[in-house]
């Protein structure tokens, strides 16, 4: 079918990227604030502040490896109601968070969440865009997770200091509730993510964690690792430098460079591939965070959110395009499941080691650091998966030749 037929923006990918919008946006508002409130209500240390806010993280891995396996057998609307409904739960429970451990508990449950509904709008939607311009949607579906980006750190500072932290609360469970409303009269031919009876014998890691993600999985760690400097530290960086405003707008810039880019950057990716996107991608994280490092005025740090918005805002949305590609079909919701876990691993480790780094070297050597590893991941990139596309080793081949076997064996079975 000819390109400029397939329709993109139907109903079901508007309302799919909107409830992951909404999603990601409650996610960012609290993220900003639990450390505040876990100082200034619970009487929290800094590293039990840090806890409450890292400990979200790790329910979010242990859900995506549960998630992905599970979107296989019970399917993705199952599993997008089951993420909401413990969504809804959990935030709830924010109202009664008397100690340090009953807040824990909440933000782990709470991430636990996240990472189901998070896994399952983005298997959704990878089967809702037409393959031919899965690059361009998935770039439009990514700035939805962008926007809240930049929405949600703002919307939680300011109404925490205007409105208190029972309305944001409220607040986030009235957003969940529309998400609910959004889910149910969303319509989608559930993708075929089933798995043959054989393979269902025993329990393999493979259930959990898609082994043809290993070459995207490692650099998606390495990308997140170098970007988890970037978010982790700046507020402390830039208060360091007497740029608290700067530090502010930092990811505004951000996210305004990739609503502007990402729409162009799917087209390109459909048009010309993934190297054509990502290679550039890697350097321009690298130079981002190199100018951060450097950074003594306002100018430059903005600057810097240009090409770090470039680099791991692009990164972001063209790796899940490429993770898409490069699986078949029955295997997409592992497969997304497995991305986002290197993800967040990335981001959710790279603190802690680059903060032990701080401590010996200080900020700019820190960030120097990371700059390293996003030029790693430059090269693992390259010897791992680029240097394969367009070859006959590329993985993309592979999955659309398994495709046609699964068809054909369906078929000769009907036959049959």
């Amino acid at each position: 079918m000819d390109k400029a037929k397939e329709a993109l923006w139907t109903r079901s990918f508007v309302l799919d990227t909107l409830i992951n919008f909404l999603v990601f946006l409650i996610y960012y508002l609290l993220i900003v604030i639990i450390a505040v409130v876990a100082k200034d209500n619970l009487h929290a240390t800094a590293s039990q502040a840090g806890l409450a806010v890292g400990i979200y993280i790790i329910g979010t891995v242990v859900a995506r490896l549960l998630a992905g396996r599970f979107i296989s057998s019970l399917g993705c609307r199952k599993m997008l109601y089951l993420g909401l409904l413990i969504y809804l739960i959990s935030t709830a429970m924010y109202f009664y968070t008397p100690n340090l451990l009953m807040l824990d508990s909440v933000r782990f449950l709470n991430g636990f969440a996240y990472g189901i509904t998070s896994t399952a709008t983005s298997t959704i939607v990878a089967s809702i865009i037409p393959m031919s311009r899965r690059g361009e949607g998935i770039n439009y579906y990514g700035l939805s997770t962008s926007l809240a980006a930049a929405v949600g750190p703002f919307l939680g500072i300011l109404m925490l200091h205007s409105l208190g932290y029972d309305f944001i609360i409220a607040f986030c469970v009235a957003l969940i509730i529309l998400c609910g409303i959004g889910s149910v009269i969303m319509k989608f031919d559930e993708p075929k993510l089933d798995i043959d009876s054989e393979e269902h014998k025993g329990i393999k890691i493979s259930d959990y964690i898609e082994p043809r993600m290993n070459s995207i999985s490692l650099v998606s760690i390495l990308v997140g690792f170098a970007y988890s400097g970037v978010i982790g530290f700046m507020a402390a960086y830039t208060k360091d430098l007497n740029l608290i405003l700067a530090g502010t707008f930092f990811f505004v810039v951000y996210a305004v460079v990739i609503t502007i880019t990402r729409p162009l950057l799917g087209i390109v990716f459909d048009m010309k591939g993934e190297n054509f996107v990502l290679y550039p991608c890697f350097i321009s994280l690298a130079l981002g965070i190199f100018l951060l490092s450097i950074a003594h005025s306002t100018w430059l740090i903005l600057l810097s959110a240009v090409f770090v918005g470039l680099g791991y805002g692009t990164f972001m949305s063209n790796g899940q395009a490429v993770t898409v590609k490069i699986v078949p079909v029955h295997r997409i919701g592992v497969a997304t499941s497995t991305y986002f876990i290197a993800l967040d691993m990335g981001l959710g480790f790279g603190p802690y080691i680059l903060g032990a780094i701080k401590e010996v070297v200080g900020y700019t050597s820190m960030f120097h650091v990371t700059v390293v590893v996003a030029l790693l991941a430059f090269v693992a990139y390259y010897f791992l998966y680029g240097r394969y596309v367009g070859t006959e080793k590329d993985l993309s081949l592979k999955a659309r030749a398994e495709e046609e076997q699964i068809r054909n064996r369906k078929r000769n079975g009907k036959l049959a």
